[in-house]
């Protein structure tokens, strides 16, 4: 399990560097195509360790998706964001100070970008399955100066109706 996590901790930060060397810049994220990955998403997905976890993708506007995140068991604890997948920044409600972009890797991996009080926190990789019933997410934590100082990974499944 530990060689597993290293080898996807590896492939993230090598997907990261990837989009180039001042991928952590003020430019931010680069602009992307108008490739559409929210429709698959669309959904209530839940973390598979963690019940108090819960991911809801909404459609949003005609090329976008509205993201929620929530807790169960603490609903004042909610909060969200809308993206056009265009890699502009926009706030975070529910977050005070935090802004998020995304952008389109490719069919089924988008990068999010996470800003607060205009500092770059924290990129994620979020991949979706083949059979569109799993996202698995990369969180790349870092330092003010864009150092890594963490990766995690969580699973999310997608709730059956």
């Amino acid at each position: 399990m530990r060689v597993r996590s290293l080898f996807i901790a590896v492939g993230v930060v090598v997907a990261i560097f990837a989009a180039g060397p001042t991928w952590a810049q003020a430019r931010g994220p680069a602009k992307t195509d108008n490739t559409n990955p929210h429709t698959a998403r669309v959904g209530v997905w839940d973390n598979s360790t963690n019940p108090n976890n819960v991911m809801t993708y909404e459609a949003y506007e005609k090329d976008g998706s509205k993201l929620t995140v929530s807790n169960p068991s603490d609903p004042s604890r909610d909060w969200s964001y809308v993206t056009l997948f265009d890699g502009v920044y926009r706030p975070v409600q529910g977050q005070e100070g935090a802004e998020t972009a995304v952008e389109i890797i490719n069919p089924k991996s988008i990068r999010i970008y996470n800003k607060r009080n205009g500092v770059l926190q924290q990129v994620v990789i979020n991949t979706l399955s083949e059979d569109n019933n799993t996202i698995n997410n990369e969180y790349i934590r870092m330092d003010k100066d864009g150092k890594i100082t963490g990766v995690t990974h969580v699973t999310y499944n997608r709730r059956k109706k």
